[in-house]
């Protein structure tokens, strides 16, 4: 082991010698204070969501009108008797799993009406029982629970003193490899350590308040009811764009005239083709979802910085499967252009390198965390620290991962993987979620000071 210094352009912004370890292990052993906190997907928890049957082509909100009506003459036929017993026995085996069941049931009905006005009229129990054929429970994290990305809460009453609350996003996948949104809330520490609250029995899907769906792209506004805690809501797809998926949201807690707003964009997969979509929201309550369009919106992996920057908005984003790019606009929803920032340069990001969430404004610059993909398909994740002024100008970045799957972390749906949505700066330290091997999430926290004093110029 021998003594070096950081390189002289860096040493100005962090004059803080190092040490370069003959251990890779061991350099990361002084970087990460990895958390025994771990999210496990539970099969337990459902949503109950519409049944479409025999749907083709593929339409999320489109029902082979035939069948559908086959089916409803089926309960039409069905004595009053049966219907009451029918209907029983399914509140007996659901209601305690999900809230409002039978709100749930009539909506449902009225979704259907196209169905039903080709028949007689319906009693209250006809209609409830029909709502029931046309709904399904869906275990939405049953496969997975990955991807995280953390910001500030908007509520820190609570909050410990020299701690703060947090909100979380998570991918859940479940049947099918769809994926879904989900969140958990929790606090750190004065001294970093992260707690996440116990998270509720019951989950749910909002109610969808508008949708406007168009060749040029498409607006959805969803609403959860204020009485659900923030673990049962759950984000499912809602246009054909995201049908096979809503996948790795990047939350930012965005900063514009003493506004806060959180946006995150996602990646909208209908089982062939992806698009980048911005979610918006002040509350987690309340969501508008919205397609985003220009060339620069044709991959995946977009991240937002937190304020505008010489009065744009700006994104880290990756155009051509390999690169990462920077990329303008002046009015959020449009994205062309980009410049390339960051290319392969180290044996664990040869064969690409992504954004791994929103950067992280400090004094020195902004921090950006990267996935790299190296040999046997390794991700890890890495760091680079970009010019505040201008963030087409890399001050530095790390030479060797500060996260690689460990020995005993290797296994799972989708073998040697971390990797994270998104971490967030509290106090002197980096609080950095993360995803193991596409299966389950932990955490690990970072010394500001020490991050800085790895990376190289």
């Amino acid at each position: 082991m021998h003594e070096t210094w950081v390189s002289s352009r860096f040493a100005r912004l962090n004059p803080i010698r190092l040490h370069e370890f003959n251990s890779k292990d061991t350099l990361l052993t002084q970087v990460l204070n990895r958390q025994g906190l771990y999210l496990r997907p539970d099969p337990a928890r459902v949503v109950v969501r519409p049944f479409r049957p025999a749907t083709e082509p593929r339409d999320l909100n489109a029902t082979d009108k035939t069948r559908a009506n086959h089916i409803v003459d089926r309960v039409l036929a069905l004595d009053p008797e049966t219907v009451r017993n029918e209907l029983s026995e399914v509140r007996e085996n659901f209601e305690d799993r999900h809230r409002n069941l039978i709100a749930t049931f009539e909506a449902r009905a009225d979704e259907m009406e196209e169905a039903l006005a080709a028949h007689a009229a319906f009693t209250q129990e006809q209609r409830w029982l029909v709502g029931a054929y046309f709904m399904l429970e869906y275990s939405f994290e049953a496969a997975a629970l990955f991807n995280p990305s953390i910001v500030a809460h908007f509520d820190q009453s609570g909050a410990p003193q020299g701690g703060r609350r947090f909100i979380m996003s998570l991918r859940a996948v479940g049947e099918g490899h769809v994926s879904s949104l989900t969140f958990r809330a929790g606090t750190i520490a004065a001294d970093g350590t992260v707690t996440v609250d116990p998270t509720a029995r019951l989950a749910s899907i909002p109610t969808v308040k508008n949708r406007e769906l168009g060749s040029n792209g498409d607006e959805v506004e969803l609403l959860f009811s204020s009485d659900e805690d923030i673990s049962e809501r759950v984000i499912f797809p809602v246009t054909e764009s995201q049908s096979n998926g809503i996948e790795d949201a990047r939350f930012v807690q965005f900063e514009d005239g003493g506004k806060s707003t959180y946006y995150a964009t996602y990646t909208a997969y209908n089982g062939r083709a992806i698009r980048s979509e911005l979610i918006e929201t002040h509350d987690f309550l309340s969501f508008r979802m919205t397609s985003l369009t220009g060339a620069a919106a044709k991959n995946k992996g977009m991240a937002l910085f937190p304020r505008r920057i010489d009065g744009r908005y700006a994104m880290i984003a990756r155009q051509d499967n390999e690169n990462l790019y920077l990329v303008y606009s002046d009015d959020l929803y449009s994205w062309n252009g980009g410049v390339a920032i960051l290319k392969p340069e180290f044996p664990w990001e040869f064969v690409q390198i992504g954004n791994c969430g929103s950067p992280i404004e400090l004094d020195e610059g902004w921090l950006l965390l990267i996935h790299g993909v190296g040999p046997v398909r390794k991700y890890s994740i890495g760091a680079v620290l970009l010019d505040k002024a201008d963030p087409s100008k890399v001050l530095a970045r790390t030479r060797e991962p500060l996260i690689r799957p460990e020995p005993s972390e290797r296994h799972g749906y989708v073998p040697n993987v971390v990797y994270t949505c998104g971490a967030m700066r509290h106090n002197d330290q980096i609080i950095l979620p993360y995803a193991v091997s596409d299966t389950f999430s932990t955490f690990a926290t970072i010394k500001i000071a020490t991050l800085l004093g790895v990376l190289n110029g």
